[in-house]
């Protein structure tokens, strides 16, 4: 058993943009099933619901470059795992987490620092843990700290860390300037450290510092070492590549199962597959398509409209797809650009074609449900939940080979292409719809990926591999 204390800017329900949320929302919890002592402090922010949550420390004073803050801790049980919130109205009561409407928040270094120095008052005064472990740029100061200002302070003897990255591509960075707020040493202020072009990340303080990396599957861990995706840190993490280890994201398989999902037309399973055909008929309805044909294949999209996500490739192979007789069933938002294409697409091919602009969970899992195929071409991807949900529902996934899509489409469960082209996708989609016409191989494969087994205990047991690994390392260091 460990004693654990993740630090994070984000936690469903409490808070969520992307994975991160997941991940902190679910692993937390599983730990704490295998029966670790498991803590998470997060923000406060506006709008975080916290009915039940207990007041235990007012003030909850923090010093930060000679400033003080008389800040405020809350604390809540879920699933056995304690949640700890940061509440410092000046700095965490906003409309959004990371800025508005003009942009990303100008003081999101001192906002941050402050989330990582209120992990070390945590760690010192109310939870006294084994491993820190941090998760993304918001929190790459933590193991700066430790290493630094903190380095000789007998109260975080033998304390190790652990640094996720669940994506490269946001590193935290500002203008040298700002390091006058931060309690940085003078030596961590250059490329043996926090430096990076002239500013300064939190991500790479964070990779620099911490006592071992994890990113969110094997692929990207792979991939992150390259100069195509390692966003001007291959270098180091190459240098760290040792201490570097990829674990997958599990999935709530109480919220995303076919067997018992309320959000869905007809449940059923991989020995009962008949609801399958309710929910494409529901789906098909929902989306306004035609539902009298549901031998025509149907392949569905849940995304954010950026760069990552292919998009353009998605838009490269509309017409396409159409023309081969697929109806296409779009759920996302993003790029205003992307958002016009997909509505014009789905004006001229009204029988073809349904979007939805915005997100709505009730579809997302109509969609899973209901869909034959699903479309995932990333440029890069961490890890990907919907590819994984997707195998649950029977839906088979048609992903690009990168990151978490590799580590977990295999050939009898999806299809994966390899080059970032349209012709490799269009390619990939023209075999998949050859296999949809052998019912038979068809059904074998939806089989197989509804067996699939990526769920949270299996990723908790990796990590707490990985926590021991850490502490082992504390008691031979002595």
């Amino acid at each position: 058993m460990a004693r654990i204390l993740m630090a994070a800017s984000e936690a469903s329900p409490f808070a969520k943009t992307g994975g991160l949320a997941d991940v902190l929302g679910a692993l937390p919890q599983a730990l704490a099933r295998r029966g670790h002592e498991v803590a998470v402090l997060l923000p406060r922010y506006r709008s975080a619901a916290l009915d039940g949550a207990v007041r235990i420390a007012d003030p909850f004073p923090i010093w930060l470059a000679r400033k003080f803050y008389p800040a405020t801790l809350w604390r809540l049980e879920r699933g056995g795992a304690l949640y700890f919130f940061l509440d410092f109205p000046p700095a965490f009561d906003r409309d959004g987490y990371y800025g508005g409407r003009e942009g990303d928040f100008p003081d999101n270094h001192v906002r941050f620092a402050l989330l990582s120095r209120a992990a070390l008052e945590v760690a010192r005064s109310i939870f006294r843990p084994e491993v820190i472990h941090c998760h993304d740029w918001q929190t790459g100061l933590v193991p700066a700290y430790l290493r630094g200002r903190f380095a000789l302070d007998p109260t975080f003897t033998g304390l190790r860390t652990l640094f996720t990255i669940h994506n490269l591509g946001y590193q935290g960075f500002f203008p040298m300037g700002v390091w006058t707020d931060l309690d940085l040493e003078p030596n961590q202020l250059t490329m043996y450290g926090a430096e990076l072009n002239g500013g300064l990340s939190f991500l790479k303080a964070g990779i620099y510092y911490a006592g071992a990396i994890s990113t969110v599957s094997q692929g990207y861990a792979r991939e992150i070492q390259t100069p195509a995706l390692g966003f001007g840190l291959d270098g180091l993490l190459r240098a760290r590549a040792d201490s570097l280890y990829g674990i997958v994201n599990g999935v709530d398989y109480a919220e995303w199962n076919p067997e018992t999902d309320p959000h869905i037309a007809a449940n059923y399973s991989d020995t009962d597959l008949s609801g399958k055909r309710i929910c494409k008929q529901d789906l098909l309805q929902t989306f306004g398509l035609p539902a009298d044909d549901l031998d025509i294949p149907v392949a569905g999209v849940v995304t954010r409209f950026a760069p990552q996500k292919g998009i353009d490739l998605i838009r490269a192979v509309a017409e396409e797809v159409i023309a081969a007789g697929v109806k296409l069933v779009v759920l996302g938002s993003g790029e205003k650009d992307d958002e016009r294409f997909f509505a014009d697409l789905a004006r001229r091919h009204p029988q073809s074609v349904g979007v939805w602009i915005g997100f709505d969970n009730r579809r997302a899992h109509q969609l899973e449900a209901g869909a034959d195929m699903f479309l995932m071409p990333s440029r890069y991807e961490p890890c990907g939940l919907n590819q994984i949900y997707s195998l649950r529902y029977g839906t088979l996934p048609i992903v690009r080979a990168t990151g978490g899509l590799d580590d977990t489409v295999r050939e009898g469960t999806g299809f994966k292409f390899w080059d970032f082209s349209a012709w490799a996708f269009w390619e990939a989609i023209r075999y998949a719809l050859r296999v949809f016409q052998d019912r038979e191989r068809w059904t074998a494969m939806m089989r197989n990926a509804m067996r699939e087994d990526f769920s949270w205990d299996h990723s908790a047991a990796e990590y707490e591999a990985l926590y021991h690994h850490l502490l082992r390392q504390a008691r031979l260091a002595g």
